[in-house]
Formats: C-alpha cells, sequence, structure tokens
C-alpha cells in the first residue's frame, strides 16, 4: 500500500475527526467518519459539500488561516468554528498543516470539539489535584462549587444586563437579563469578542472601530469608563439605547478584562423626545403670540386703527358694496388705487366683516422688504439655515395662519419670489428657509397697489397667473379728488380724532373751510388730507381752524391770518394735474439736494411716506441721484 493510502487508512480509523481540503480547488479531498459524526453529515454527503460551506460565517478568518498553513506549514485557532449540517457553528479547537499532494498543497485538519477539551482538561486537572491528595482535591472541587453557584444566583437576580470580556475582548460569562435584553443567548456571546456582536456601529449606521471602544479601554487603562447614550446591537438586528459602566478586572495586579454592566434607557430616551418636543412646540407657540401681539401693538399705534369707513359719495358706497358681497367669502381680493386713498382701510373692512375676524389681520409693506429676505418674511426660516439665523423665525403666513395676509404694494414682490407666493396660494403649503418639513396654513390675501399690474405682466415684470389669482375679485380705492363729497365728512372725522389723542376740545370747521378744501385736488389723497388737518389742529387757537391752500404747492396751515387767501388757478386737467405734481417733486428734490428718507428728506418735507413717495417718482420717471452732484446744481432730471 502507498504511503499517501496507508495515511488514508490510518486517519479514517482516527478517533479524532479530520479533514484534508484542497484550498484551491475548494473541495473536501477526504474525511473521517469521526468527522462525519462530529458535523452530522453522511460521509458520502459530507464528502460533496465545499470546504467553503463549512466555514461560510467566517471566510475571511479561515482565508487567514489557509495562506498561514500554506506560508508556515501548520498554524492554529480556537475560534474558528465549523457550520454543521442543520446549520449550528460548533465550537472548536483546529490544528492545521500542510499536506503535499500529487496535484499541489493540500490542508489537514484535525477538529476537536471544545466542549470535550475543556472536559479533558477538567479532567487532567482534577487528577492532579487527587495525585496531590484526595481530601484536598474534594475541598478544592467543593469551594470552587459553591463560588459559582453564589455567582450564578447574584448574577441570575440582577435585572441590568451583565457580561465579561478578557483582555482579548472575548466575552467570559453572560447573565440573564443581558441575554433578555439582547436577545443572544450565552452560547452565542461566550467565546466570541462581544464588540463585533452588539457594539460595532454607532446609532447613525457609522462604523464603531474597536480601538475607540470605552468596554475594551477598561482593561487597556485600567479606569472605569462611563457611557451614558450608546446603542448595543440585538441578535435580529435591531439596536437599543444603553447607558453601560466597563470596570477593569485585575489578577495580582495584571489587567486580565472587565466586567459591563448595562441598562436599557428606550423609556428615558422617548421621555426626553417628548419633552423636547413639547418645549419646541412651547417656544415656537410663545413666538407667534409674541409676534402677534407686536404686530397687533404697532397696528393699534398706527394711522389707521380706526375700522369704518368715512363717506356718503356713490364711490364709497359702491366700495361698501362690494366689501358686503367678497367678506363672508374666501376669495383673493386685489385693491387698487393710487397712494394715500386707503387701501388698507379697505383691506381691514374687509377682513373685519368676515369669518375670519377672530384671527389677526397680518400686513407686509412689499416695497419696504429687503430683497434678500423676502422669502424669510413671508415663510420664516429655520435656525442655521443663512448667516445670522441664530433661532428659529415664524414667518408673515404661518403668523396669518386661520386669518387674512394684506400684501401692500405688492407689485413690489421680486420676481424670483412670486413663483413661491403662488404655490402658497393655490396649495396653502409652504416650508421654512432651511427646513424641508412642509407646512400647512389656511390664509386669505388680500393684495394692494399703486401700479397697473397689467401693464407689469406685460412688462414681464409680474407673472400673470399670479395676477389672475390675486385679482378673483377687484376693488377700486378711488382717489380723493374724485369723492370731494366726502371731504366734509373725512375732515371732521379727523379732527375729532386727534382732538380726543391731544385731549383738546375740537375747533370749528366753517363751510369757507369745507370749499377750500372740496375745491383742492389732494394729490396726496385722503393721508394729505389727514396730515394737514392734524397740523391745523396743533396749531389752532381760539377754538377756530383756519386752513390756508395756496395754489402753488402742498396746503400750509396759519394761525395768524382771519380771512383766508384767494384761491387761485381754477380747474385743472387731469394731465396739467400730473405736470403740477411732477413739478412740485422735482421742486422738493431740488430743496432736498436729492434726499428722499430721514428728517430733512424729500418725503418729510411733503409729508408723505419715503415708500410712497419712491413709487411717484418711478411713475414720473425721476431718478433722486440727479439732484446730489453738488449742492445747488443738480443735473437735469427731464422736463
Amino acid at each position: 500500500m502507498p504511503d499517501f493510502a496507508l495515511a488514508h487508512h490510518m486517519l479514517r480509523d482516527l478517533r479524532s475527526a479530520s479533514l484534508l481540503i484542497d484550498p484551491f480547488a475548494d473541495r473536501l479531498v477526504f474525511a473521517n467518519p469521526a468527522a462525519a459524526t462530529l458535523l452530522g453529515w453522511p460521509l458520502e454527503d459530507l464528502l460533496q459539500q465545499r470546504a467553503s460551506r463549512l466555514w461560510r460565517h467566517a471566510l475571511g478568518e479561515m482565508t487567514v488561516l489557509s495562506e498561514e498553513v500554506l506560508q508556515r506549514g501548520r498554524a492554529w485557532s480556537d475560534e474558528l468554528g465549523v457550520s454543521a449540517a442543520g446549520g449550528e457553528v460548533l465550537a472548536l479547537e483546529l490544528a492545521a498543516s500542510r499536506v503535499e499532494g500529487d496535484d499541489g498543497p493540500l490542508l489537514g485538519l484535525l477538529l476537536h470539539e471544545r466542549r470535550q477539551l475543556d472536559g479533558l482538561r477538567g479532567l487532567a486537572e482534577a487528577q492532579r489535584y487527587q495525585r496531590q491528595g484526595f481530601v484536598k482535591w474534594q475541598g478544592v472541587e467543593r469551594v470552587f462549587r459553591e463560588i459559582e453557584r453564589e455567582n450564578q444566583l447574584i448574577l441570575g437576580a440582577a435585572g441590568e444586563g451583565i457580561y465579561g470580556v478578557n483582555r482579548d475582548g472575548v466575552t467570559t460569562f453572560v447573565n440573564p437579563a443581558a441575554e433578555r435584553l439582547l436577545g443572544w443567548q450565552a452560547e452565542d456571546l461566550i467565546g466570541h469578542k462581544i464588540h463585533d456582536l452588539i457594539h460595532h456601529h454607532h446609532a447613525d449606521g457609522s462604523t464603531y472601530h474597536g480601538h475607540n471602544c470605552p468596554i475594551y479601554a477598561a482593561f487597556r487603562d485600567g479606569e472605569v469608563h462611563q457611557v451614558d447614550d450608546e446603542v448595543f446591537w440585538c441578535k435580529d438586528g435591531g439596536s437599543i439605547p444603553v447607558a453601560y459602566t466597563s470596570t477593569p478586572l485585575r489578577d495580582n495586579g495584571e489587567l486580565i478584562g472587565a466586567v459591563v454592566v448595562f441598562r436599557d434607557i428606550s423609556d428615558r430616551k422617548e421621555a426626553e423626545l417628548r419633552l423636547r418636543q413639547a418645549l419646541a412646540e412651547v417656544q415656537e407657540l410663545q413666538q407667534r403670540l409674541e409676534l402677534e401681539n407686536a404686530y397687533l401693538q404697532e397696528e393699534i399705534r398706527g394711522e389707521f386703527a380706526h375700522h369704518s369707513l368715512v363717506g356718503r359719495s356713490e364711490a364709497i358706497q359702491q366700495i361698501v358694496r362690494q366689501i358686503e358681497l367678497v367678506a363672508p367669502t374666501s376669495a383673493n381680493v386685489l385693491i387698487t388705487g393710487e397712494s394715500g386713498t386707503g387701501k388698507e382701510l379697505i383691506a381691514r373692512a374687509i377682513h373685519d366683516s368676515s369669518a375670519r375676524r377672530q384671527r389677526p389681520l397680518i400686513r407686509v409693506n412689499c416695497a419696504a422688504v429687503p430683497r434678500e429676505l423676502f422669502e424669510s418674511e413671508f415663510f420664516g426660516h429655520a435656525k442655521g439655515a443663512f448667516t445670522g439665523a441664530l433661532t428659529d423665525r415664524v414667518g408673515r403666513f404661518e403668523l396669518a395662519d386661520g386669518g387674512t395676509l394684506f400684501l401692500d404694494e405688492v407689485a413690489e414682490i421680486p420676481l424670483e419670489l412670486q413663483s413661491k407666493l403662488l404655490r402658497v396660494l393655490q396649495e396653502q403649503q409652504f416650508e421654512r428657509v432651511g427646513e424641508n418639513h412642509t407646512r400647512q396654513v389656511s390664509v386669505r390675501v388680500i393684495a394692494a397697489t399703486n401700479r397697473d399690474l397689467r401693464q407689469a405682466v406685460r412688462d414681464g415684470s409680474f407673472r400673470e397667473d399670479l395676477y389672475f389669482r390675486l385679482n378673483v375679485f377687484p376693488v377700486e380705492s378711488v382717489p380723493l379728488r374724485q369723492r370731494r363729497d366726502d371731504v366734509p365728512l373725512l375732515a371732521q372725522h379727523f379732527i375729532g380724532r386727534v382732538c380726543r389723542k391731544l385731549n383738546r376740545p375740537e375747533p370749528s370747521l366753517r363751510l369757507a373751510d369745507i370749499q377750500r378744501l372740496q375745491a383742492y385736488p389732494w394729490p396726496g389723497n385722503i393721508r394729505e388730507l389727514e396730515n394737514m388737518i392734524e397740523r391745523a389742529v396743533i396749531i389752532s387757537a381760539g377754538g377756530r381752524l383756519r386752513i390756508d391752500l395756496p395754489s402753488t404747492g402742498a396746503p400750509t396751515v396759519t394761525a395768524s391770518s382771519s380771512e383766508p387767501l384767494e384761491e387761485g388757478g381754477g380747474i385743472y386737467t387731469d394731465n396739467e394735474q400730473r405736470q403740477r405734481e411732477r413739478s412740485n417733486l422735482l421742486a422738493a428734490l431740488r430743496a432736498c439736494h436729492g434726499k428722499v428718507f430721514g428728517r430733512d428728506g424729500a418725503a418729510s418735507l411733503l409729508g408723505v411716506k419715503p415708500t410712497t413717495l419712491r413709487s411717484r417718482l418711478e411713475r414720473f420717471g425721476i431718478e433722486p441721484q440727479a439732484f446730489r452732484r453738488a449742492r445747488g446744481t443738480p443735473r437735469s432730471a427731464g422736463p
């Protein structure tokens, strides 16, 4: 019989499990009956298996061991188990040697079940004790049994998970609470590196490297490591949040491992999450209420804090009828008209007559919002969305939820934002800047403008679809010169309001004053009338209101003249009136050297808002910069 065949014959009768593997062909060349019995396969079926089938759970480690055998001639491992026929991974000690075959090198493996070896070692240890003395051996055995029994009782009664690891990170014991919390059985963990099984990734899915593990650090630096918020991975692939303490173990001063005590903190995490959510909701509600309060206080102090429409002319009666028609609906309204005609007053009347009157009317002056802040002003922003966004901010749409949003000077909205505004009008949904969460609102929009939006659509500066969405119900706020019958009522209304504010008696309004007020064209409309009346009340004396309305410009008030000045100029056409208004604007700019804003600016001189003056200058094509080259020597601003 050849030597190789003899070796086969000897291995077949060997009581230790033996395998011969061709690592390059991934096949079993030989297996003895002991190996078949150990692995639970019939011998013929076992030889049909591919070698990788037996180590499918640890192919990488088996490949490393095979390369070591081929290079060094032998290798040993007590960590490489083998997959039995039923899928169970058997814990083995494996001795491997290089065997030269006819077609190349082979791997010869001797497999020993670790439980059997442990028993044999224990038996050998016992025999040594027996040789030292039977009585001594019995005493030692009894002591160890008692210690083990007490330890098992303590570990079993503990409600927190407990496991131990040696200095190689291999699990040495696991208590029942750890099995219950993690779903692993003790035999699944003991003998394996615990980090690779339950601590391999962070909660966000990123890899948790073993050299950063606080559990392992305990038996490296000898310090107790406490971690308050990490995750352990369960057998079913899920994870649980845990807090744990890793305490080093020493034997005669030498670090031999660590014991880990951990607990499931899922309930605590859920409570913290609910608390954070509740706190965020409270803070957001508080911010919203503070903004609403500040806004409403501002509106109360505003120049249009009263909610009544004053007048009896056919023009004002037509507006009242339109308000009565549209207020009960949810239709969007577009109010057009010159500056100072009371467009916001109409919007307030619509809101106050609607079902939304219990919620606020939020006003946005689109001409006063910087271009880069439009989106944040309308929709709000999340903390950190851009430089300077230090906290979350509620936008005007969210603030107006359930109420009405009044977009004053809507034609000033940048073209790039108009599409987003259109989406909110259509879907009642938006996202804050820097946030992916879609918010639902119920907002009615009332828009106002002193410009011709149809011309803006033709010019390409305003979206046609947005125009039609806003112009569901148009309302025209007519200028004061077209409702002269209302001038006496408005003047008396303003006199009463100013006197109540100043705590003064009301001066009388004479018929001659009324006639002059009605004859004046009021280029600044109701706002100009209100400002003029307030100035007149302030300087009035003797219970009489003396008003001068010169034909050359804005009205002036004097307390010294007892008789009115002569009315001049007669009646002007609309074109003549526009030329008079343009000349008045040019004169104001020359006097202020092109300055529009501020106490010494043209807006203050004319008694109008800076945004209103800017709109008028744009309408006439006047550039204030033309008057800023040098004091007293402006460039030409056109005919």
